[in-house]
């Protein structure tokens, strides 16, 4: 079999660069190229000098380019860690394109939400506010100790990202909330509480509430706290490394290239669904 070839858009970002070293040295992909802003200055250089680890003047045969619309036509699959308002557009040029497309960009509204979903009617996508192993199987031990204890414990869910990540709660921490909603089987925007200040009153029955920490160059850090009177249990996730997110993301990609039409999580990827 061929290799599936796949690109990477934002390709000199954090995640994008990792994604590049991810793809190089995994079996069964070939890197199909990579993109950035026309206004980025890594436009027309060797992607091989944005790899993590590699060699000074490390030749991938291809350049950083300006245009999703040539890379989406040079790969299997796209690799999508940007922005919101960018991934949907990405996911609009894998419509026109008939490639498909994996998501790990957080912070997306309803309507853009509504948007990527739409898209999944026409081309495959997967789509997951975080990409490792280890925070999948926490998703789904949250869900299950939810089901459990019941509207007793109060639930939070605590979480910790460098300085430079712009949304919050974080797309991780407001997933383990989504879990924790569904074991309870209640929808997570009507007991969601985000927001503390001031004189608030009790903490209303089973609210989940949710605290943000921004600093240094913490990779992500969440805990989901479920505390009754006389006991607390804590799930806890901490990633020290990003390598994790592309190992899962590079993972998907293979994964879901060939597949049909749909939205895809990280839990059908690692067949924990």
């Amino acid at each position: 079999m061929s290799a599936t070839g796949i690109g990477v858009v934002g390709c000199a970002g954090r995640m994008g660069r990792m994604n590049l070293a991810t793809i190089l040295a995994c079996e069964g992909a070939r890197l199909a190229g990579g993109t950035e802003q026309p206004d980025s200055p890594w436009i027309g250089k060797n992607l091989g000098s944005l790899i993590i680890g590699a060699p000074a003047g490390h030749d991938t045969g291809l350049t950083v380019g300006a245009d999703p619309r040539a890379l989406f036509a040079a790969s299997d699959v796209v690799v999508d860690f940007t922005t919101a308002a960018t991934s949907l557009e990405h996911a609009r040029i894998a419509v026109e394109s008939g490639k498909a497309l994996v998501v790990g960009t957080t912070g997306l509204s309803v309507d853009q939400q509504a948007a990527i979903a739409k898209a999944s009617g026409e081309v495959p996508i997967v789509q997951a506010a975080n990409m490792s192993l280890g925070v999948n199987l926490l998703m789904i031990l949250v869900e299950q100790a939810a089901r459990t204890l019941g509207p007793d414990f109060d639930i939070e869910v605590l979480e910790m990202h460098h300085r430079h990540k712009v949304d919050a709660p974080s797309g991780t921490a407001l997933a383990l909330g989504a879990a924790a909603a569904a074991g309870r089987g209640v929808a997570l925007d009507d007991v969601a509480q985000k927001v503390r200040d001031g004189v608030t009153g009790e903490r209303r029955r089973g609210d989940i509430g949710f605290a943000t920490l921004r600093g240094g160059d913490v990779a992500g850090e969440h805990t989901v706290l479920m505390a009754a009177p006389g006991e607390r249990i804590e799930l806890t996730h901490k990633a020290t490394d990003r390598a994790i997110f592309s190992k899962g993301a590079i993972r998907a990609a293979l994964w879901v290239a060939g597949r049909p039409p749909g939205l895809y999580s990280m839990r059908d990827v690692l067949g924990l669904a």
